[in-house]
């Protein structure tokens, strides 16, 4: 059981764990997980839970299953996949965060009240969808959010897809006094609007520059500068020393918004450290087992260096 596994901690310390115990852990806890989305080929997932299973003394296969253009059908298909095959779970990215929902058996609290999934842990044959996005991002976040006037100043989020809804309800969570929404689908804006828990204000923005006007913060939740594409979701002109910027895309690390808000003077966070928390937070739930985010964290940064094909799209 995992409550009788000592592990390291999450300074690469080991906690009570022999040869011997590693060696009987690695024969006999085995893990099949992966990743359903598109385009993945990039996704550093892979070699983040593969390297935490190892510091564990488990064996982990983490397979990429990049589908495009899926309908629900063939999500259901390979859902049934998942359930039949011995996964011990998946998690979902771009573009079906939200369209998998509907498909699964029950949802964790955070997923339902969220409507979005990147989670599926396969339990006793049945798929239960959870959202560690939301987790993850506000570990990430919340002492950049701190140290800011975010308490009293607006953030902007751009993207009300399944992972804007997910960074919107972390800063909601972190108690942002006001929060600017835009998407090109205004009706997901409404949505999300209407979804959020807390007291802050909710401005819906129709234009990017509306989402930024009087904001302390901007995150980019969309999918604009994940490769191949090498464009921004927003203007150069808009940026500034007194903005801080995440972008949630990690794929290149150094996006074009990033790029540019840094040589504009703003404080600046990648991917990074939503895309650590996240996997953690998704391991853990698959395997039972709690990960060192050191270890991952490593092998994050080793498939983002520069040399690497990540690192060298930035």
């Amino acid at each position: 059981m995992a409550s009788h596994v000592s592990r390291r901690d999450d300074f690469g310390h080991e906690r009570g764990m022999s040869r011997d115990t590693k060696a009987i852990l690695s024969a006999d806890r085995r893990f099949l997980t992966g990743l359903i989305g598109a385009p993945i080929k990039h996704s550093a997932s892979p070699a983040m839970h593969e390297r935490a299973a190892e510091a564990l003394g488990v064996h982990c296969h983490y397979q990429l299953i990049e589908v495009a253009g899926a309908g629900t059908e063939e999500l259901r298909f390979l859902l049934e996949g998942v359930r039949r095959l011995g996964f011990a779970g998946v998690n979902v990215t771009f573009p079906y965060k939200e369209a998998i929902v509907p498909l699964l058996d029950e949802l964790s609290p955070g997923a339902a009240a969220i409507g979005a999934v990147n989670a599926v842990v396969v339990r006793r044959g049945r798929l239960i969808g959870h959202n560690t996005d939301t987790t993850g991002f506000a570990l990430a976040v919340a002492d950049l959010v701190a140290r800011s006037s975010a308490g009293e100043g607006a953030v902007a989020v751009l993207g009300a897809g399944g992972v804007g809804k997910a960074i919107a309800f972390a800063l909601s969570g972190l108690g942002v006094a006001e929060l600017n929404i835009f998407d090109t689908d205004r009706a997901k804006v409404e949505a999300l609007a209407a979804q959020l828990p807390g007291e802050q204000k909710v401005r819906i923005a129709d234009r990017v520059e509306a989402a930024l006007q009087g904001a302390v913060g901007l995150v980019n939740a969309t999918p604009v500068g994940m490769l191949p594409s090498r464009a921004s979701p927003v203007p150069e002109g808009l940026l500034h020393r007194g903005l801080w910027v995440v972008d949630a895309v990690y794929s290149p690390l150094w996006t074009p918004l990033l790029l540019a808000a840094k040589a504009k003077g703003a404080t600046v966070m990648t991917g990074r450290d939503l895309a650590v928390h996240q996997a953690a937070d998704a391991f853990e739930l698959f395997t039972g087992l709690r990960p060192s985010t050191k270890e991952m964290g490593v092998a994050f940064d080793a498939v983002t260096a520069p040399g690497s094909a990540v690192g060298d799209a930035a």
